[in-house]
């Protein structure tokens, strides 16, 4: 008789169980980050850190998602990660709005605790990172919170940018830039998640 670890599947089940395990922690860590800089976002005024700490939020969502899709069918999957992609571009939306708010009446960030914030959010989804890289090639539903995290990386490093530039300029254009280049970010991603779950959709048996 064969052994389980020959079964596929009982090798599929210790796959979505290991997916598992990492998708909760990453969920954890953006729950939590995302009440740190929330926070931080609006006592500093800053748009990139607000629109970042959102984008926080829709990853916890995501990864939620995720943990719901991980032991299901390719259809499910595929839904899961058409979920990300409107979630994704939704934040990216709110974002440009909140850019162009900023544009028209905003006052320059606290540059000191963007940057503080900035540095500890980054060592944080790159945390987040590390722990998705490996599975990332998993399937549709992993390597989408896998963009979604690389993203994150991203979008932080430009809020570190733009906490140096308005500390130099004293003006709030840094922080309006930065949060327009992350919502853009956001929706190119959205776009190409949302194609890849169309494609894994249609690409999946019935039922």
């Amino acid at each position: 008789m064969a052994g389980c670890c020959h079964d596929d599947d009982c090798a599929a089940s210790a796959l979505a169980e290991r997916q598992a395990r990492m998708l909760w922690v990453v969920l954890a860590i953006n729950a939590v980050m995302f009440v740190v800089e929330f926070g931080a976002g609006w006592v500093a005024g800053s748009t990139a850190l607000l629109g970042d700490s959102l984008d926080m939020l829709g990853d916890a969502l995501v990864y939620g998602f995720s943990l719901v899709a991980v032991a299901r069918g390719a259809r499910w999957k595929a839904a899961s990660a058409g979920l990300k992609g409107g979630i994704m571009a939704a934040f990216g939306i709110a974002v440009l709005l909140e850019a162009g708010a900023k544009a028209l009446w905003g006052v320059a960030p606290a540059s000191g605790l963007m940057a503080g914030i900035g540095v500890l959010v980054l060592l944080a989804n790159a945390a987040c990172l590390v722990v998705l890289t490996r599975h990332r090639g998993d399937d549709v539903n992993m390597s989408s919170a896998w963009v979604c995290s690389r993203n994150d990386i991203v979008a932080n490093v430009g809020v570190l940018v733009a906490a140096g530039a308005v500390a130099l300029t004293a003006s709030p254009w840094p922080d309006i830039l930065v949060g327009t280049a992350v919502a853009l970010l956001f929706l190119r991603s959205a776009v190409r998640v949302l194609g890849d779950a169309r494609r894994s959709w249609d690409a999946a048996p019935a039922g």
